[in-house]
């Protein structure tokens, strides 16, 4: 969704109106530009690849894009273009474009050269000249460099005004080798085949390509080794490397990419745990939820209900206006984003869930949950006549100008969220028909009838089509499992095939909204980090589903791209460097995005990945997106959250949003207890995360089994678990064995995993781990007793070099806890830390009660460290009413300055 707008979404704005073709100044001279990287000291985002990609403005000089954005203050900026060996320039042509007049050019430029020990400007020069909407001519004494830079004086919005600069090649002089550009490193199951998009990029035409096995224990077979695309098939599991070779002329390079080929997974996945009546039992659980309950949810019920807000408008009046307009009576118009629904759908399902948890007589909750309850009650009337009597349910598209809007599933309105909130409502549904036991049905109903129309209207033979922001694929698999799982009739078999369609017609689009290329081509994150991990998390499922080789190839790509290159240590994913999304690989600024509800499509994705390979490295990731990314987006009293989670950030919470998308999302996701505690299999049950608290499992090898975990962990590693069988059976219990190690990224010190003890009913034994569990197999009878004790101790992290914003600091781990330090316990906290031991102190009366870290900083003074998700609950300004400017006064970092 949308929150603070960066230069580079302006940027991007600028160039809405680009043309596909190629166009030139000069053909007759060679362009430079081509084999050149290009960078910016811009602080806007990536780096500025348009500047040599060919394409220039369509719009004419009257276009207006974007004329009501603020005025930026002018500033010297430049442009770079560096080179892989030294080339001689003697000209460039610079395309200038003021976006329709709603952009300053700037007031002048120069060109410079790096001469070995500075920039410095080149000679002769003629032209630099400052026309709109066409190339300018630049013609300079030659000149031998490996980079040239353009420097631009009282620039706004630079370089957004350049969309275009070539290098001109000196003549007589000789040519750049061309560059060859294999692709994302990427994963393949056995059995399954790689697809291969090779590019290259050279001065002159490339004569030659070639795709080779440079590594690996098995034969690989290119199915057109001379072509850039094509696809590669592995004959043995192992790691390979594999290369392509460019040639122009005499000159050539050459280009490697890793396929790690891998077993596919079990042939069965593990089932889904759903979320049902259970007890709290844990210090810290016990109070997020409560707070979550007592002030969150009533805050967005009543936030939803009213009709006068002006920021992050559009709740439940919609649905009123909507079944006015269905019943033929005069109506409002729709208010708010086309997908201000989701927020009241989502808000649905935090009650149904919140609903579900025992209030063990605490009166304010038991007042909260009433309260909950009328809020349903007269919410489920309002949103079920809103409903079509097809099925379909979206009040945007209900309350549409009908000239702008003429029909559903149109490609020009993928934008327009169709299947974003109808996700977001049959997954409302699930939880609701929990809570009530299947006793009421209304909102399962509803959800069903609206899946029908989907099904009915979209397909192989209907429409296809996909909807440009994603939920309604994993909605449709966790909807079409329930459903299977309630009725026993397949019926929900229709949803999950229409979930893989949907994902299938992804093509022939953008990054943005992950329709690039095929979704089975895939194997690198990018674009919008929400939209990308609710993909992939319905990627996960359908993978799961079907065995399909292409996606489970897809999806483990992505995968280990997400986590080994674009993963932060908070759990948080998102550096913000394109819109709300993914920047390049080892990019992870502090000032990250990290949007809360990027973070809960992660835990999905990688809950979906524990269902499909039985492996707890996956719990172990979610567990730590859970507790470092998300259970900090609320504060601790519940009264405000964080859109955006960066790791360097002093800005205070906030109570509401232009785009209160995450509102509910939080919520449902982090009550879920009962769903990421536990999965189970046939052969018996998994144990995912530790949290005080009693459960109910359904179907456990033939029975039903209570489980009755008591623990204050994260705060300390012992753990014990009461298994009550409805009767005696037998069936092995998996018990996660947390490896801190979740990610090439990050190298902690000391390295902590395994496990201190094990018992059962006081007896010590030994068990044997695999994929990350404990097993224990025995027949189990009431009261028998697992106890545990994990490694718990304060761990000193680095970052991968390749991480730039990480170089020469550290961060400090206690458990699965990523800690801070803020002003609000020492003023200076760009100080380096102290090579001293570090220490832990318990203090019950510090936000809500935490496991401190003490030490000291290389000046000797106090060093105070609090977890992650606790940070900035003392600013000097409590919190506001929307996103607003940091107080100096307030900071907290997670990455501490190391003295080298």
């Amino acid at each position: 969704m949308k929150s603070r707008i960066s230069a580079s979404v302006i940027i991007i704005a600028l160039f809405i109106c680009f043309s596909s073709q190629v166009v030139t100044a000069q053909s007759s001279v060679r362009n430079l530009a081509n084999v050149a990287t290009a960078s910016t000291s811009a602080r806007y985002g990536s780096a500025p690849s348009f500047l040599n990609d060919g394409l220039i403005p369509s719009a004419t000089a009257g276009t207006r894009t974007g004329g009501s954005r603020p005025p930026q203050r002018l500033s010297n900026q430049w442009v770079q273009y560096e080179w892989r060996q030294p080339v001689t320039a003697s000209g460039v042509s610079v395309y200038w474009w003021n976006s329709g007049n709603t952009v300053r050019l700037p007031q002048a430029y120069r060109i410079k050269y790096w001469d070995g020990n500075d920039f410095v400007p080149v000679r002769n020069v003629s032209g630099l000249g400052l026309e709109n909407n066409k190339y300018n001519i630049t013609k300079f004494d030659p000149v031998q460099t490996t980079r040239l830079r353009l420097e631009a004086d009282s620039a706004e919005r630079f370089p957004g005004t350049l969309p275009e600069w070539q290098v001109f090649q000196a003549e007589n002089t000789p040519n750049h080798p061309p560059i060859a550009i294999a692709g994302t490193d990427r994963a393949v199951i056995m059995g399954g085949k790689t697809y291969l998009s090779g590019k290259t990029k050279s001065v002159t035409p490339v004569t030659k390509t070639a795709w080779r096995k440079k590594s690996g224990p098995g034969n690989v077979v290119f199915e057109k080794p001379g072509e850039l695309v094509t696809v590669a098939t592995f004959a043995s599991v192992g790691d390979y490397v594999l290369t392509l070779t460019a040639e122009e002329g005499d000159l050539s390079s050459t280009s490697e990419l890793s396929v790690k080929v891998t077993l596919p997974p079990p042939p069965e996945r593990l089932d889904v745990v759903y979320t049902k009546r259970y007890k709290i039992d844990s210090p810290l659980w016990s109070s997020r939820a409560k707070v979550m309950m007592v002030n969150w949810i009533p805050w967005c019920i009543s936030q939803i209900e009213r009709t006068d807000l002006t920021l992050g408008e559009g709740g439940l009046d919609n649905f009123i206006e909507a079944g006015k307009a269905l019943r033929g009576e005069p109506h409002g118009r729709h208010k708010g984003y086309v997908f201000s629904n989701a927020w009241v759908h989502q808000t649905i399902e935090s009650m149904s869930i919140a609903l579900m948890i025992d209030p063990q007589g605490d009166r304010e909750i038991i007042a909260a949950q009433e309260q909950m309850k009328a809020a349903m009650e007269k919410w489920i009337p309002l949103i079920l006549a809103a409903q079509e009597p097809d099925g379909y349910l979206q009040t945007a598209y209900t309350l549409r100008d009908t000239a702008r809007w003429k029909s559903r599933w149109a490609p020009e309105t993928r934008g327009n969220h169709e299947g974003y909130v109808a996700g977001y409502f049959i997954e409302s549904a699930i939880n609701h028909y929990t809570l009530t036991e299947g006793r009421d049905k209304r909102l399962y109903n509803a959800a069903k009838k609206l899946a029908d129309c989907w099904v009915a209207n979209i397909g192989p033979g209907k429409k296809e089509w996909y909807d440009g922001h994603q939920e309604m694929e994993q909605a449709l698999v966790r909807f079409g499992r329930f459903v299977n799982d309630i009725e026993g009739n397949n019926h929900g078999d229709s949803y999950i095939s229409l979930a893989k369609f949907l994902l299938d017609s992804r093509k022939d689009g953008s990054e943005y909204d992950q329709s690039h290329v095929p979704v089975q081509q895939q194997y690198e994150a990018v674009g919008h980090a929400v939209r990308a991990v609710y993909n992939y998390s319905a990627m996960a499922d359908i993978a799961a589903e079907t065995g399909d080789v292409d996606y489970l190839s897809a999806v483990m790509s992505l995968w280990d791209n997400i986590v080994n290159k674009k993963y932060y240590l908070t759990g948080g994913i998102g550096s913000g460097e394109t819109s709300e999304g993914f920047g390049p690989d080892y990019s992870l600024g502090n000032n990250a995005y990290c949007e809360s509800c990027s973070t809960c499509g992660l835990i999905f994705f990688q809950y979906k990945m524990n269902l499909a390979y039985h492996d707890a490295r996956y719990a172990d990731l979610y567990e730590e997106s859970m507790y470092n990314a998300l259970l900090g987006s609320l504060d601790t009293e519940g009264k405000n959250f964080y859109y955006d989670n960066p790791l360097n950030s002093g800005q205070s919470r906030y109570s509401w949003h232009v785009c209160p998308c995450c509102v509910g999302n939080i919520p449902r996701t982090l009550l879920m207890i009962p769903t990421w505690t536990y999965v189970k299999g046939k052969d018996g049950l998994y144990v995912n995360m530790y949290i005080g608290s009693t459960i109910k499992i359904e179907k456990v090898a033939g029975t039903d089994v209570e489980m009755i975990q008591k623990t204050d962990y994260p705060w300390s590693g012992k753990v014990s678990l009461v298994v009550n069988p409805a009767k005696p059976s037998k069936f092995t219990i998996f018990v996660r064995i947390p490896n801190r190690t979740t990610s090439m990224l990050y190298t902690s010190t000391p390295a902590i995993k395994g496990l201190k003890t094990l018992s059962i009913n006081g007896k010590p034994i030994t068990p044997k781990i695999v994929n990350g569990y404990a097993e224990i197999s025995r027949d189990w009878k009431a009261g028998d007793r697992i106890d545990l004790e994990l490694p718990m101790e304060i761990q000193t992290i680095s970052a991968d070099e390749r991480i730039a914003a990480d170089r020469g600091r550290v961060a400090l781990r206690y458990g699965p806890l990523v800690y801070n330090v803020e002003k609000a316990d020492q003023p200076d906290i760009d100080k380096y830390i102290g090579t001293g031991p570090l220490s832990l102190e318990w203090k019950k009366d510090l936000l809500g009660g935490v496991m401190v870290i003490n030490g000291k900083w290389s000046d000797g003074s106090p060093l105070v460290a609090i977890p992650n998700y606790t940070r900035n609950n003392r600013n000097t300004v409590r919190s506001t009413g929307k996103p607003e400017r940091p107080n100096p006064a307030d900071g907290s970092n997670v990455w501490i300055k190391k003295d080298m």
